[in-house]
């Protein structure tokens, strides 16, 4: 078994995915256009790399190999879809509408609904005043499809159009959103469901729940303004510099949000943000203050979350105007539940119902019973509920936030519940993916592992200087895999933060054996993946906090070309 420690490239001056505009995305095409040449050289990996080797390209006959095995025949049914980024004005309800950046009008974007086996052929077309992407998040896809500018495609520039197709391989529930900047904290955000064409549970209905914290339009404030202020750390506010938690023992640069006891008015200039889409542009804060003071959760092992965010949405709707599901008492109903949000957890629970767990992140699971469970952001999971007579508040409960979103189920008549109703079942037994186990025939084949990566979280609020190994991201430095590896991660949070960790392109086993592509790390704690290196290409690692990923918590996993 060989250890592995991120090989350092070269970055050429130009990228062939350069679009003129530049941002921690668009800078890999620097260091990675060239992956596939020949010309890349790699070093520090253990064993060391010969010298010239190179990476799998994304565009690479590797990639198309992988693509065919995934392919069924000569190719399941193509699903063509058309989609628009585009400015727009959005009803929250209650008469609350804001501006923000959405696929047409709805908030979610419309559901793309396919079979597994299909092609999904999804040409977006860009209305919007900056370069966009869209990133198919859980989907073990083709690494050309994959969505991450400056890594797997060029930037698409506003008004032009980029199409999308590749095999559509495992069911599950699954969302797409961009890759660009912080343009996922927008309205830009929808589910994809893949169906299994022999499905094995019985239902009667399917309700899609999409979770999401929102900011985007209220008050002036943006998500780019969002990360400007955050990115001026706990020392660019009035009351003073405060201390850095770096300094502590345990502690990496500045991991401490106990700062939040600190006041907040603004102060300064932003210090640059990083500019959605790719652009180089420096959003000053506008709006109010949406630094996050004094959010803690024992289920979080602390601090709970850096935004203050105004509302907390499900399907696109606030508490005093919830979105409705109708059925009949007795319907069995799978609850599909994604959290699109940019910043928080949240804990789930339907009022007066037992909710049973059938799937997370597209896997099955053995049937566990729940009252509520706890979603970090990009996480999904599946629950089969047997619904009562009457009306249920489904809340989302902004987990150390002191908020909730909400949503109703009817099946009857009555009265609809408070917006701030706080069902009982929030309090009840909270199920986590720790607790899971696999359903059979889902779990990874035994086999030591070949290869361990050992990534270290590290940052903080003091200074905003999320990152990997006491980094910010760096397009030049990627972990080094082989095909055909079983893959170990271990990361280790030294960070007073959690992170919830995602894995483009792969599904990995925690220590449960539980198949994941998304995994909440405690602060303090040790989190394992192992995976099967099965799909070559380039492929992220990072936090899922948009913020912190932003900020430099991402990383890059590189095939290397044999």
């Amino acid at each position: 078994m060989s250890s592995s420690t991120p090989s350092t490239s070269p970055a050429s001056s130009a990228s062939f995915f350069s679009s003129g505009g530049f941002s921690r995305r668009s800078a890999l095409g620097a260091g990675l256009a060239v992956a596939g040449t020949g010309l890349l050289a790699a070093c520090s990996s253990d064993p060391a790399p010969s010298p010239g080797a190179a990476y799998v390209s994304p565009h690479g006959p590797e990639v198309a190999a992988a693509e065919a095995k995934r392919t069924p025949g000569k190719g399941g049914p193509v699903r063509t879809v058309k989609l628009t980024a585009t400015p727009a004005t959005v009803d929250l309800g209650a008469g609350r509408t804001v501006r923000t950046w959405a696929y047409g009008d709805d908030l979610p974007g419309k559901e793309v609904r396919v079979t597994a086996g299909d092609t999904l052929a999804l040409t977006l077309a860009n209305h919007l005043p900056q370069t966009t992407s869209l990133h198919w998040h859980g989907l073990a896809l083709r690494n050309d499809m994959d969505g991450v500018p400056g890594v797997t495609q060029p930037e698409i520039k506003a008004g032009a159009e980029f199409a999308y197709r590749f095999t559509v391989a495992h069911p599950g529930t699954y969302w797409f959103h961009p890759h660009s900047g912080t343009q996922q904290d927008r309205g830009l955000y929808a589910p994809l469901i893949v169906e299994d064409p022999k499905e094995p549970l019985k239902y009667d209905k399917e309700w899609v729940v999409v979770l999401d914290d929102w900011v985007d339009g209220v008050d002036g404030s943006t998500p780019e303004a969002v990360l400007a202020e955050l990115r001026q750390g706990m020392g660019g506010m009035d009351g003073g510099e405060g201390h850095d938690m770096g300094d502590m023992p345990g502690m990496d640069h500045g991991s401490g949000h106990s700062g939040h006891s600190m006041s907040m008015t603004r102060s300064g200039s932003a210090a640059g943000g990083s500019a959605a889409g790719g652009s180089a542009t420096s959003a000053p804060p506008t709006g109010p203050s949406r630094m996050m003071m004094g959010a803690t959760s024992e289920l979080l092992g602390g601090d709970a979350g850096d935004v203050n965010y105004p509302y907390y949405l499900i399907n696109g709707r606030i508490p005093d105007a919830p979105s409705e599901f109708r059925a009949k008492p007795g319907d069995r109903v799978r609850i599909r539940f994604v959290n699109a949000g940019g910043d928080t957890a949240f804990r789930v629970a339907l009022g007066g119902h037992e909710m049973t767990v059938t799937h997370t992140d597209g896997f099955p699971v053995t049937h566990a019973k729940t009252d509520a469970l706890l979603l970090g952001m990009g996480e999904r999971y599946d629950v089969l509920v047997t619904v009562k007579d009457g009306v249920f508040p489904l809340t989302a409960l902004a987990e150390g936030k002191r908020a909730t979103g909400l949503a109703l189920l009817r099946t009857g008549k009555g009265a609809a519940p408070a917006p701030i109703i706080r069902p009982k079942e929030l309090d009840g037994r909270v199920l986590t993916a720790d607790r899971l186990k696999p359903a059979p025939g889902t779990a990874l084949a035994a086999r030591t592992p070949d290869r361990t990566i050992r990534i270290r979280l590290t940052g903080g609020m003091m200074k905003y200087d999320w990152g990997f190994d006491g980094r910010p991201y760096d397009p030049a430095r990627r972990y080094d895999v082989s095909a055909g590896e079983r893959v170990r991660i271990e990361f280790t949070n030294g960070t007073s933060m959690w992170h919830p960790l995602h894995l483009h392109g792969h599904t990995f086993a925690l220590g449960s054996g539980v198949r994941k592509d998304t995994a909440v790390i405690l602060p303090g704690r040790k989190l394992t993946m192992d995976f099967d290196a099965d799909n070559p290409g380039l492929w992220m690692i990072h936090c899922h906090n948009v913020y912190h990923s932003e900020s430099g918590m991402m990383t890059t996993l590189g095939y290397r070309a044999e």
